[in-house]
C-alpha cells in the first residue's frame, strides 16, 4: 500500500464546508445528522450557515472539521471503492484531524469523537485567559532554528515549538510576551517572515495542561480500538496501533509539538507516495510537496474531487 490518508486541523474550516457532498451523498448527510445528535444541537446549521465568527469558535472548528472529514470519507468509501483498513498504509491527522484519522480507521466511534472534540475544544479555550497567551508563525526558518528562537525568548516564560509544519514553517506558542519576542528574535535571525495568528488561546504548549488533564478523564471514558490502518501519532512522527497508547499520545498531543514534517518523511520513508487529504481545504497537500519529494498530495473535500480521487488510489494501487 501506498497511500496514507490525512486529515485537515484546524484553521481548514470555512462555512458551507461540506454542504454540496451533504446535498449530493446521502451517506455525507447521515455523518452530519449523526453529529447533531452526538452533540444535541444543530451543529451542522453553523458549519453551512456560518456566521464565520461562530464556526470558528474552537469548540465548534474541531467537531465541524471532523465531521467533514469522515463524512468525505463515507463518500469515497460509498462511491469510489475506497477502504482505510485495505487501501492505507497509514492514516494521520494535524492536531485535531488526529482525532478524525482514528474516527475514519474506526478506532473511535463517530459519536464518541464528535463529543470528545467538543470537550478539547472548550478545554483548551478555558485553560488559558484570553490575551494571555498567543501564537505565531516562524517562516524561513528550519525547526532546530525555530527551537532555538523559542529557548531564547522564553525567559522564563513559555514559548515552545507547537506545529513544526515543514516547509520552513514553525508555528511556537506560548506566553503572550515571549511569543511576542520571538516574532523580534526571529527576524533578526534571518525568518523570512514573523507574525502573531489569529487564534484565541496558545495551542500545543504547557499552558494547555489545564486542557490535556481534562482530556485524560474523557479518553478514558471512551472506548477506543485498534485502528484499521496504522496511525502516524503527533507527538512521536511514528505509527502506533495500541490503543492504550493512543489514548496516552492523544493526552500528550495537547501539550505537545504537532510534528507533521517529521510524520510525513516517515510515511514517505515507509513507501507512502500518495497524501489523500480527507476534509475541508488544502493546507496539508501544499506541506507535502515540500516535505517529500515525489509525492503527490490529493485534496478531496467536495463532489467534484471523488472522480479525481478514485483514478489517484487505482494509480497508488499499481505503484
Amino acid at each position: 500500500m501506498t497511500a496514507a490518508f490525512t486529515f485537515p486541523g484546524q484553521g481548514s474550516q470555512a462555512v458551507g464546508m461540506g454542504k454540496a457532498l451533504a446535498d449530493a451523498f446521502p451517506a455525507a448527510r447521515a455523518v452530519f445528522d449523526e453529529v447533531d445528535a452526538a452533540l444535541g444541537e444543530k451543529l451542522t446549521a453553523t458549519i453551512w450557515d456560518g456566521p464565520a465568527e461562530t464556526l470558528q469558535l474552537t469548540e465548534n472548528a474541531q467537531p465541524a472539521l471532523m465531521a467533514v472529514s469522515i463524512a468525505t470519507l463515507r463518500v469515497l468509501e460509498a462511491e469510489a471503492g475506497f477502504s482505510v483498513g485495505r487501501d492505507a498504509a497509514f492514516v494521520a491527522g494535524h492536531s485535531l484531524g488526529e482525532y478524525s484519522a482514528l474516527a475514519a480507521a474506526g478506532s473511535l466511534t463517530l459519536s464518541d469523537t464528535a463529543r470528545l472534540l467538543r470537550t478539547r475544544g472548550l478545554a483548551m479555550q478555558k485553560a488559558v485567559p484570553v490575551g494571555a497567551g498567543a501564537m505565531a508563525a516562524l517562516l524561513g526558518l528550519d525547526y532546530e532554528a525555530a527551537m532555538e528562537v523559542a529557548g531564547e525568548a522564553a525567559q522564563g516564560q513559555v514559548c515552545q515549538a507547537a506545529n513544526d509544519n515543514g516547509g520552513g514553517q514553525v508555528v511556537v506558542s506560548g506566553d503572550k510576551a515571549a511569543v511576542d519576542r520571538a516574532v523580534e528574535i526571529a527576524k533578526g535571525k534571518g525568518a523570512k517572515r514573523a507574525m502573531l495568528l489569529p487564534v484565541s488561546a496558545p495551542f500545543h504548549c504547557k499552558l494547555m495542561q489545564p486542557a490535556a488533564d481534562a482530556m485524560a478523564e474523557a479518553l478514558a471514558k471512551v472506548t477506543i480500538k485498534a485502528p484499521a490502518a496504522p496511525l502516524v501519532s503527533n507527538v512521536l512522527a511514528t505509527a502506533i496501533t495500541d490503543p492504550d497508547e493512543i489514548r496516552r499520545r492523544l493526552v500528550e498531543q495537547v501539550t505537545g509539538t504537532v510534528r507533521w514534517r517529521e510524520s510525513v518523511a516517515y510515511m514517505a520513508g515507509q513507501g507512502v507516495t500518495r497524501f489523500f487529504e480527507i476534509g475541508a481545504g488544502k493546507v496539508l497537500t501544499g506541506l507535502v510537496k515540500r516535505i517529500a519529494d515525489g509525492a503527490v498530495g490529493v485534496a478531496v473535500g467536495g463532489p467534484n474531487d471523488i472522480a479525481a480521487a478514485k483514478d489517484a488510489l487505482a494509480a497508488a494501487k499499481q505503484a
